[in-house]
């Protein structure tokens, strides 16, 4: 049996030529940067801390005053590591402060929290987020509600 092959009329051939030329011209369209490949300063400032403001707002933290501060460590023994990048946040008319600390200017950089309540000096160090290799906004605000609500400012236990 003969096999039969259809061979693209002369019309056809210009049409596809055509439809490739169109699809070849449009640019392709750039994927938006992710929010955490701002720079450290922008992505904090600009999106963690009104996110955070927003989130403990919804859990009755309504008098939370927070910033993005490159100051040393308030703890006692700390003085040595000179300065760091830390979001400091105060509520309840200050008296309870907690502070996540960069140690280096870029979100992915090892991180510590410490905290304090009624008005005293924080004196406990602790790591955080270390089981992520890469952070994001949503995990950043996570794991500081979670760390929050382990101190049992968020709700009653």
């Amino acid at each position: 049996m003969a096999e039969e092959t259809t061979t693209p009329t002369p019309e056809t051939s210009a049409e596809d030529k055509k439809a490739k030329a169109a699809t070849a011209d449009k640019p392709k369209k750039e994927k938006a940067p992710a929010l955490e490949d701002k720079p450290f300063a922008e992505f904090i400032t600009e999106h963690y801390l009104p996110t955070i403001q927003q989130t403990l707002a919804k859990v009755g933290v309504a008098d939370l005053d927070i910033q993005l501060v490159k100051q040393p460590l308030p703890i006692q023994g700390a003085e040595g590591m000179g300065e760091c990048w830390q979001v400091v946040g105060r509520f309840q008319n200050g008296q309870k402060l907690f502070g996540i600390g960069f140690s280096k200017e870029d979100i992915n950089s090892p991180k510590f929290f410490y905290c304090a309540d009624n008005g005293s000096q924080p004196s406990l160090l602790e790591s955080f987020m270390i089981d992520e290799r890469k952070s994001t906004l949503d995990l950043l605000v996570l794991y500081t509600v979670q760390r929050l609500n382990g101190q049992k400012w968020l709700a009653k236990n």
